[in-house]
């Protein structure tokens, strides 16, 4: 999958401060994954499947290219280490910020693809920090709150956040929501297909459309233009066509053609991409 990485310039800066929460898990939390936001635990350093860096490192190494970069952003250590182990092991790329200010930072100096934020820190908070991001940048944004006022679970969302997550809360909805951040965020390629004139032809969904508009083939019209689309600009014989169940004789073979040339063509008598080929078969000749 590919994913968009976006880099900021810091607008907020404040100073950094330490707070004790008890935002942590319980002892069993992997398996099963626990809720993050309980009882203090030690852990056993995750498989190394993904990627970690700070940005008090001398100089982050890059991140590697297939693996989608998150920024954990959050004033409790031991949460942060949590999350970062978890997600690491989730094959996520994971740099660390401890509080909005250390996040605006970071962000100057190195591309992801999501962040991760806790809403109340010391210093710049995470609305904050998510409206000073999004002066710059469209980097999409998950915040972790343990408010439950719906209003302020609202304001999070009008500073610009694309969604929010309470505490506590569980490890694997909190990944499943980043992969659905991710795959909204992510760019979906042109669909492939061979144009004809005004309409486009998909041969992987098997549609013919022009412009927003569906032509409607039939199930024996589709299956025919993509054995056409296979071999575009290569002369198709009628055996050809009769061998691969298009019809069992010529006849049959010049009828399906003539049915299929009303939807394809600006004018069937006169047809321009799907042609007769003397003495042989037919030839699609697509723009």
């Amino acid at each position: 999958m590919r994913t968009i990485r976006h880099r900021v310039t810091p607008m907020v800066s404040g100073g950094r401060k330490r707070k004790t929460t008890s935002c942590c898990a319980p002892r069993n939390w992997l398996p099963p994954p626990p809720s993050f936001g309980s009882d203090p635990l030690e852990i056993a350093p995750a498989p190394a499947l993904g990627y970690t860096q700070r940005m008090d490192s001398a100089a982050p190494s890059p991140a590697p290219a297939d693996l989608p970069h998150v920024l954990v952003v959050d004033d409790d250590d031991r949460l942060r280490g949590l999350l970062r182990r978890y997600l690491s092991d989730q094959g996520f790329v994971v740099s660390e910020a401890g509080d909005g200010a250390e996040a605006l930072a970071l962000l100057e100096a190195v591309a992801v693809d999501l962040v991760v934020m806790d809403v109340m820190m010391p210093g710049v908070s995470g609305f904050e920090a998510t409206r000073a991001i999004r002066q710059r940048s469209q980097v999409p944004i998950l915040l972790l709150t343990a408010m439950t006022e719906v209003e302020q679970r609202i304001e999070g969302l009008e500073s610009g956040a694309d969604d929010y997550l309470g505490k506590p809360f569980e490890p694997r909805e909190l990944v499943l929501r980043l992969r659905r951040i991710l795959e909204r965020a992510t760019p979906i390629p042109p669909a492939p297909g061979l144009r004809f004139g005004t309409k486009l032809f998909d041969p992987v969904r098997q549609r013919l459309r022009q412009g927003e508009e569906e032509v409607r083939l039939t199930s024996a019209e589709a299956q025919l233009l993509v054995f056409f689309a296979s071999r575009a600009g290569q002369p198709v014989a009628r055996d050809d066509l009769i061998e691969a169940g298009f019809g069992g004789q010529e006849r049959a073979i010049d009828v399906a053609v003539t049915r299929l040339r009303r939807k394809l063509e600006p004018d069937p008598k006169a047809p321009r991409y799907l042609q007769t080929v003397r003495g042989v078969g037919y030839v699609l000749q697509p723009d």
